[in-house]
C-alpha cells in the first residue's frame, strides 16, 4: 500500500496535470482566494483518484484470487505488450 502511494505520489503525470489542466478552473474574481481554490480542486481530483484506483484493486485481486488462471493470461499479456512496445521503440529508435 504505501509502496502505491510513494510511486503514485513521485509519479510527474500528477503534477503536470495540476499545472497544465487546473488553472483553467480557477477564477481569481471569485470570492475564495485562489489558494483556496486551488486546494480544493487538488483535494476533489485526489479524492477521485483514489476512490477509482481502491476499486480497480480491490475488484482486480478479487477477480484474479478466484481465478489463477486469469492471473496468469493478464501476466502474458502484459509481457507481451512490454516486449511489443520496447520492440516498437527500438525500431522507431533505429529508424531515426
Amino acid at each position: 500500500m504505501f509502496k502505491g502511494f510513494g510511486i503514485s505520489g513521485l509519479n510527474p503525470k500528477a503534477l503536470l496535470l495540476h499545472f497544465s489542466l487546473f488553472p483553467q478552473f480557477i477564477d481569481s474574481a471569485v470570492g475564495w482566494p485562489v489558494a483556496v481554490q486551488t486546494v480544493l480542486l487538488s483535494m476533489v481530483h485526489l479524492t477521485a483518484c483514489a476512490v477509482v484506483y481502491f476499486a480497480v484493486g480491490v475488484l482486480a485481486r478479487t477477480v484474479l484470487k478466484t481465478r489463477p488462471s486469469a492471473a496468469r493470461v493478464v501476466t502474458r499479456v502484459n509481457g507481451a505488450m512490454m516486449i511489443a512496445i520496447g520492440a516498437l521503440l527500438l525500431v522507431e529508435r533505429l529508424a531515426g
